[in-house]
């Protein structure tokens, strides 16, 4: 098992770090939700864009991990509205999707991810080490 990397990284602070995870495929969110859990992460969950979007102007969080390809609000658009919002321009954005192209990579680059990371290359330890990057 991993070790729980958020215990460590905020030493001073009062809670591991509150995640919102906006995943469409419910496999892939049970396991993203699982893998962040695991090490200490507080994570709540969104079916869309949305969804996630909705939430995070009525609930503080510290990070967003999103898949792209979803119904209603992708995960472009949804990173780019988040650089929009004045309060929160700042948070960080980890992009995790199927859609591989090296166009695809730069253009969520462009719309304001921290991060972007491949299903087909995922690595939890990458997740992990790059989420606790970012807090």
């Amino acid at each position: 098992a991993p070790e729980p990397i958020a215990a460590t990284q905020n030493k001073g602070s009062k809670r591991p770090g509150r995640l919102l995870l906006a995943e469409d495929s419910i496999t892939a969110r049970t396991l993203l939700k699982s893998i962040l859990e695991a090490v200490g992460y507080e994570v709540a969950v969104s079916v869309d864009g949305m969804d996630a979007l909705t939430r995070l102007k009525t609930e503080p969080f510290d990070l967003v991990v999103s898949d792209v390809d979803m119904p209603r609000m992708n995960g472009f658009e949804l990173t780019s509205n988040i650089r929009a919002d004045k309060k929160l321009g700042e948070l960080p954005v980890v992009l995790v999707t199927s859609l591989g192209s090296r166009q695809d990579r730069e253009y969520g680059i462009a719309v304001g991810a921290n991060a972007y990371i491949v299903k087909s290359d995922f690595d939890q330890n990458n997740l992990l080490e790059i989420i606790r990057r970012l807090l």
